[in-house]
């Protein structure tokens, strides 16, 4: 069975812009993908590319088997898309947004009743059935959307940013639903997000930056490349004190966002060492094990709220 996405050298510009840079990676089927970056970074527009909203500039892009330029009609009816933005209705009721969804697929009678039924239970939402959408939280619209997506029992979920607007709780119990999609049903997840928490739950990740993959890998493995614990330094004079560093241990220190960080393992005996070489320098000093941040400016250089402030693409 071909993977779920087949991704090669994927290149797309906006005008002079170029939002993908080369861009290849394969998504397996009963996985949960993450693509995890920055405003500016490309998710989105690697996004509406699989989801068939936009053509791909150069390169090659095959989903569920099928070449995306040639046999998007083949592939649209085996896709379920969750955008970003809302997209329910507000003046009807969950159940009635989840029929008006139905007859776009061409279902209907009793075998849409039965898909509505299963679905609303699927997501603990049978009780909700007859709200208008416009009196539900945002987790519960959020369940919502995830269930008029999986409606017509799609080999593939795509979600963008699927968490904005929820609080931790909601993010978490929207987590445990995917896991659920994927263990009980086999359905492959794609979804892209600037939250490091939701990308920590994927099987994989990709990591995306300037239009460009500066990562893939488990979330464990990703951690691993970091190569120890990472020590963050607060000093007086950051740029002085890398070169101190250099000269006394023989170590780079990343100088970022005005701190300096340092990768390498038993991290807690060079805060000593360091506090102790050079006392007057040091305002403050903290390590921990490697987080999904620390991948990004150990590739990047730079921290991920930093490059977050660009327009999406």
């Amino acid at each position: 069975m071909a993977a779920a996405i087949e991704i090669s050298d994927l290149r797309h510009r906006y005008g002079e812009r170029e939002a993908l840079r080369g861009v290849s990676l394969t998504i397996e089927r009963g996985e949960i993908f993450a693509l995890l970056g920055p405003n500016g970074g490309g998710k989105t527009t690697l996004f509406k590319i699989l989801s068939t909203l936009m053509r791909a500039g150069e390169g090659g892009v095959r989903v569920l088997g099928h070449d995306l330029r040639r046999e998007a009609e083949r592939v649209r009816p085996r896709i379920g898309v969750v955008f970003q933005n809302p997209g329910l209705d507000p003046k009807l009721t969950v159940a009635e947004n989840l029929v008006h969804h139905g007859h776009l697929y061409g279902l209907g009678g009793a075998a849409l009743r039965e898909r509505v039924k299963a679905m609303l239970a699927d997501l603990d939402l049978s009780d909700r059935a007859d709200d208008l959408v416009e009196t539900l939280s945002g987790g519960l619209a959020r369940r919502t959307e995830l269930a008029r997506g999986l409606l017509h029992a799609p080999e593939l979920l795509l979600l963008d940013e699927p968490s904005t607007g929820l609080d931790p709780g909601a993010r978490r119990d929207f987590a445990q639903h995917l896991r659920a999609l994927r263990d009980r049903d086999g359905v492959t997840v794609v979804l892209t997000t600037h939250y490091m928490e939701e990308a920590e739950r994927a099987d994989r990740v990709a990591v995306l930056h300037e239009g460009s993959l500066v990562a893939l890998g488990t979330p464990d493995e990703l951690k691993r490349s970091v190569g120890g614990d990472v020590v963050v330094i607060e000093a007086v004079s950051p740029q002085d004190l890398r070169d101190k560093v250099r000269a006394r241990f023989g170590l780079e220190a990343q100088l970022v966002d005005g701190t300096l960080r340092v990768e390498r393992s038993r991290g807690h005996e060079f805060v000593r060492d360091v506090v102790e070489a050079f006392p007057g320098e040091v305002r403050s000093v903290t390590f921990g094990r490697p987080t999904l941040e620390d991948v990004f400016v150990h590739v990047t250089g730079r921290r991920f709220s930093e490059a977050n402030g660009g327009p999406q693409s």
